[in-house]
């Protein structure tokens, strides 16, 4: 089943030396997926203020400047693994990097759903 691991952090600004460890985190933690064969993609986004949210409103479409909700934490960054089960996918989350920025954020886990004939 693959499972999307989604990374929030803060945005705040942190030191490049910072950053240099948390990319290397990453860059390890995708290697050993895809040596395990497990992995299927992982991206880091834009800042927040970079996101547009589109809703639908008696038929019109609105849209937003920034991001659904205002939070401490925001959405840096995916991981999407084709794991065993809940299990192995906790034991994946738990080896992601989530200090982007001084802070220690949280790895969100979400099933994917499949569609059949996909």
């Amino acid at each position: 089943m693959r499972y999307m691991m989604l990374i929030y952090s803060q945005e705040d600004e942190a030191a490049p030396d910072e950053m240099s460890l948390v990319a290397a985190g990453h860059r390890a933690v995708m290697e050993e997926a895809r040596d395990r064969g497990v992995f299927r993609a992982a991206d880091p986004l834009r800042a927040s203020s970079t996101a547009t949210t589109v809703r639908m409103q008696d038929g019109r479409m609105l849209v937003t400047d920034g991001p659904f909700a205002e939070t401490k934490e925001q959405l840096a960054g995916y991981y999407i693994l084709d794991c065993r089960d809940l299990d192995e996918a906790l034991a994946w989350a738990a080896k992601i990097p989530t200090a982007c920025a001084g802070a220690t954020g949280c790895v969100e886990i979400r099933p994917v759903r499949e569609f059949p004939g996909r």
